[in-house]
């Protein structure tokens, strides 16, 4: 899967291109996984998260975390991964399964195994 922006992807192509040939495989697999990764969390906004869903969200957090997510506000925490991993499993998008549905499970096996050691 690609980016949304071209910019990223020309990037990531040149980095690609310069990789040493033993590394490249494993930052390829990085790029897809990652591009995955933020496309979902972009989905985010589709399902328009309103100051009820955060201050749920909120009341998920421990201090000082809840603090510091309250001092930022509900505007700029829109953007915050973990607030807008909890707007698509609440809205029933789990990133497990949109991985699953998005990258190819040979993909998600190998990036499994880089993780987990």
């Amino acid at each position: 899967m690609t980016h949304p922006d071209p910019k990223c992807n020309e990037y990531q192509a040149q980095f690609l291109a310069n990789c040493a040939p033993g590394e490249r495989s494993m930052h390829e697999l990085i790029f897809k996984v990652g591009n995955a990764t933020f496309r979902y969390h972009q989905i985010a906004k589709d399902f328009n998260p309103n100051e009820a869903d955060w201050i749920e969200w909120l009341d998920g957090l421990e201090d000082p975390m809840k603090m510091a997510m309250k001092e930022k506000g509900f505007q700029e925490c829109k953007s915050i991964l973990s607030f807008t991993r909890y707007v698509m499993e609440k809205n029933d998008q789990g990133l497990d399964a949109y991985l699953r549905a998005n990258v190819a499970a040979d993909d998600l096996l190998e990036y499994n195994k880089i993780l987990n050691g």
